[in-house]
């Protein structure tokens, strides 16, 4: 259809979205399609790979196993000069990708010995091990503490128990670690730390990441980390029921402005103005408006309306009663929580609920629906810190993925759970896992400016988890860009000044593959 024949959206309607690229959830995510580079794969996912590429191919598994040690050894020689490696294996799998690293190695020049943790037990480990020529030395800290570089391959996921004191003593007299899959210690699924765990300098996964690679404290543990391809085939690795990914634009997509757009087709996005802290809503007010929404306003009642005129001339305030507002056109898409008393979100939520309004609920709200989660059903995203959260639903625990979906199932909401690695899950258990940010967000009116910007996004058309995903991807990249115009220090004023940018970016696509 050429531009003159296109038709202009319908007064009132968001232009629908471009469709979601690949990985973002069997919803939406046709059978057959391949395996996203976003996607996180749980100790159990791989544990199903494994079993069915040994089910496809008695000597596929072995092939693997060439496959993710020659990634580990080439990773290493990628990033290190020739020195003395010492490739600690473990009684596994993991073990065996040690070992065959470590033969490989030796084949290009490098001086490498083998340092059992414990003996090899799966017959994979053992024909590896066979095979190794090379020295063999004992475990022991002062063996890792000679060599130059130490290569982790002792238990990777496999781990279910405690670091013996034995094994955080050897890695702790080590200078240099490089981890094949995980850092001994680590929870590929909570990222929590069995015992003590040292830092690696990089640590390779294959096939995908987990999630434990990006959450804290275990993220910390594992310096950069890159995803290596082993050779998964596809008839294992397409289709494949993944539910958990890393937020990054490849699994969302905001509309592009057109030649046909107007205010209205870009969205309009209203915002509930409290009594005692007006700047909170003036902050998601703006950051709506910088993230690229058409329009956006401010319901305020008429003794404190002052305030909001006062602030950036673009923000339409309104003076009307809530009810006759909700009478008018382009009054769907609402943010309501940012600088209300609880009992101000508890005077309007419920009014946008019953107007089957589409409603970013934080702050004010939250703390409204403290110990009882059932108030907020309804709502289309929850946007609640550690705190507001644990005063809804109970304290976050060791597992913020369970925690999230838990509390998303429970109220039948998108709940994005901020923090380092902010958790955005989906009632039907979709996550996605977001550290394209930085902790110069951590700032007075931070959240303000991501509720706006959640806004915009639903009111651009896309569905809850999809909006909320680009929504805190777009306040990230801000985050960043403000961090580093202001020294490392922004303010949430500095955040919403560089939204616009971070849309830019995102609709020039950074799906790192890695």
């Amino acid at each position: 259809m050429s531009l003159g024949q296109q038709k202009a959206p319908k007064a009132g309607e968001s232009r629908p979205t471009q469709p979601l690229a690949a990985g973002n959830g069997e919803a939406g995510r046709p059978e057959g399609q391949r395996l996203s580079p976003l996607a996180l794969l749980s100790v159990a996912d791989s544990r199903v790979m494994d079993a069915q590429a040994e089910r496809l191919s008695s000597a596929l598994p072995e092939e693997l196993m060439q496959h993710a040690g020659s990634a580990g050894a080439h990773e290493i020689m990628r990033h290190y000069a020739p020195c003395r490696v010492l490739v600690a294996c473990g009684p596994g799998n993991n073990g065996g990708d040690g070992y065959v690293l470590a033969r490989i190695l030796r084949a290009q020049g490098w001086r490498v010995e083998i340092t059992p943790a414990l003996p090899p037990q799966t017959p994979l480990a053992r024909a590896m091990a066979a095979r190794w020529k090379g020295a063999v030395v004992p475990f022991s800290p002062q063996a890792a503490a000679e060599a130059e570089l130490v290569v982790d391959a002792v238990f990777g996921a496999g781990l279910s128990r405690p670091v013996s004191p034995e094994v955080a003593a050897f890695f702790a007299a080590a200078d240099r670690i490089v981890a094949l899959d995980l850092p001994t210690g680590v929870n590929g699924d909570t990222g929590q730390l069995m015992g003590e765990v040292a830092r690696c300098e990089r640590t390779v996964a294959f096939v995908r990441r987990r999630p434990g690679h990006f959450l804290l404290p275990g993220a910390e543990k594992c310096g950069f980390t890159r995803a290596a391809e082993i050779g998964m085939p596809a008839r294992i690795t397409t289709g494949f029921p993944v539910r958990c990914w890393r937020n990054e634009p490849g699994l969302w997509r905001l509309p592009r402005q057109h030649p046909l757009d107007n205010k209205y087709t870009r969205g309009v996005v209203n915002v509930c103005g409290g009594t005692v802290m007006p700047g909170a809503a003036l902050l998601a007010t703006e950051g709506a408006r910088r993230s690229g929404c058409g329009m956006a306003r401010i319901a305020s009642d008429p003794a404190h309306a002052g305030v909001f005129r006062n602030g950036p001339p673009g923000i339409i305030v309104d003076t009307a009663p809530l009810a006759e507002l909700l009478t008018q056109p382009h009054r769907k898409y609402w943010v309501c929580g940012p600088g209300l008393l609880p009992q101000e979100a508890g005077t309007l939520f419920p009014v946008l609920l019953e107007a089957h309004c589409c409603v970013v609920a934080d702050a004010g709200t939250l703390d409204w629906a403290r110990e009882d989660p059932q108030k907020l059903r309804g709502a289309a995203v929850l946007t609640p810190h550690d705190g507001e959260f644990a005063r809804v639903f109970g304290p976050v625990g060791p597992d913020r993925i369970e925690s999230a979906r838990k509390a998303a199932s429970l109220v039948g909401s998108v709940v994005v759970l901020k923090g380092y690695t902010t958790v955005i899950a989906a009632p039907d258990g979709r996550v996605a896992l977001n550290v394209h940010a930085t902790p110069a967000l951590a700032t007075a009116g931070s959240g303000d400016v991501l509720s706006g910007t959640v806004g915009t996004c639903l009111a651009a058309g896309l569905p809850p988890w999809e909006a909320a995903c680009a929504a805190v991807w777009l306040h990230g990249e801000a985050g960043r860009r403000a961090a580093w115009s202001e020294g490392g220090w922004p303010i949430a004023e500095d955040i919403v000044a560089q939204l616009g940018n971070a849309r830019g970016t995102a609709e020039k696509g950074t799906d790192d593959p890695g």
